[in-house]
């Protein structure tokens, strides 16, 4: 947990210590700006800024019971930040599990990975009961598997 935090909160730090020279030195409005722009990035690679995270046992419960994806994820991974971004309000519609917070995920993502951790990988379980599993895919194979 301390982890996933680190980094927004070393961000948040930046920006007070950058923020709080500026405005010293009499520039209140570019210290201003400095802190806005680190606490918008400390958000983003924040774990507010997915959706709540499942545990792996969780998502793949509701992913069986309605379609789903299972969207594996951790705090500070820059694709999984651009998939997140891109799907937009669509990314509710996933069940998100941080591999950082739940050690069964993290060998889930591991086992399809050939024994790396790459993130994001997506799990799509058909009606059929077949899986999908997508490394890193774009948000456009995300969208389709919405469809499915």
């Amino acid at each position: 947990m301390i982890r996933a935090w680190l980094l927004p909160a070393s961000l948040t730090l930046v920006g007070l210590l950058g923020g709080g020279s500026r405005a010293a030195d009499g520039s209140p409005l570019i210290g201003l700006f400095v802190l806005v722009a680190f606490l918008l990035l400390a958000f983003v690679n924040s774990p507010l800024f997915f959706p709540r995270s499942l545990t792996h046992a969780e998502a793949l419960r509701r992913s069986a019971a309605d379609g789903r994806p299972v969207v594996y994820w951790r705090p500070g991974c820059a694709y999984c930040m651009r998939l997140r971004t891109r799907l937009g309000s669509r990314a509710h519609r996933a069940h998100w599990v941080n591999i950082w917070r739940d050690p069964e995920a993290a060998a889930a993502v591991r086992a399809a990975n050939d024994g790396n951790e790459t993130v994001p990988t997506v799990l799509v379980i058909s009606p059929d009961g077949a899986e999908t599993v997508m490394t890193n895919p774009s948000p456009a194979q995300v969208e389709q598997a919405f469809a499915t």
